[in-house]
């Protein structure tokens, strides 16, 4: 099932000499329910293109389907409301509440999108923070951190987990537990996960690796025996 399709999709920033082409008219299929990794450098558009994608941004031209569903035309109250109904950000800082604890950050995310209590304390045990869901952001390592942040994204039940470098910020050991987990939550719920990075080690865990430089699309390619997380190096 096509998860997104993309066609002849550019974002350019300003004008003139100034002007700035993020994405050069790219096209695109994503299957649902695999572990897609959008691998580039710095500048080659893979974080204007998730931005697209999780219809926070729109394009210049070209357009978007979720599904059947064009979100390219969506007004900003409709942009809000399908973010909220359908996607899970991840991102490399982990944006969370200082004076909240892990569970009342996950539970601040599930009161947004009507989800209940059980279900973040579900995400919390789903992550390995079962015992630490009363610990503030101060008391948790780098890794747990991260691992509230993305069970702060899944507990609302998001059909896509739209990932910006979350391991980035972390060291080999607790980033290969980050993968492990969103490698997890994808094969168990059969979930959808973009994982932006520019590390090319991480790209051979993923099911499809979408290569981009200059705001293009180089290749798409299909892994057909991906390593577990356990097996990266870098």
């Amino acid at each position: 099932m096509k998860l997104f399709t993309i066609n002849n999709l550019s974002k350019e920033y300003g004008a003139g000499e100034a002007k700035v082409v993020a994405l050069n008219n790219i096209s695109l299929t994503i299957p649902s329910g695999k572990f897609v990794v959008i691998l580039g450098a710095s500048g080659s558009g893979k974080s204007t293109l998730l931005n697209m994608l999780g219809c926070m941004d729109k394009p210049t031209s070209g357009k978007i389907n979720f599904h059947q569903t064009e979100i390219t035309k969506f007004k900003k109250k409709q942009m809000t409301n399908f973010r909220g109904e359908n996607i899970g950000f991840v991102f490399q800082s982990y944006n969370l509440l200082p004076d909240l604890t892990a569970l009342e950050n996950v539970e601040f995310s599930t009161e947004l999108s009507g989800q209940s209590r059980t279900e973040a304390e579900n995400a919390l045990r789903m992550v390995g923070l079962s015992d630490r869901m009363n610990h503030y952001p101060a008391e948790l390592s780098g890794g747990e951190q991260q691992r509230v942040s993305i069970a702060r994204a899944i507990a609302k039940n998001p059909k896509v987990l739209l990932c910006d470098e979350p391991t980035g910020a972390l060291d080999f050991k607790t980033g290969k537990m980050v993968l492990k987990v969103l490698r997890d939550i994808q094969q168990a719920q059969n979930a959808s996960v973009l994982f932006i990075t520019h590390n090319q080690e991480i790209a051979k865990i993923a099911d499809i690796v979408i290569t981009m430089r200059s705001g293009e699309i180089q290749h798409v390619t299909e892994n057909d025996d991906p390593l577990s997380p356990k097996e990266v190096v870098w």
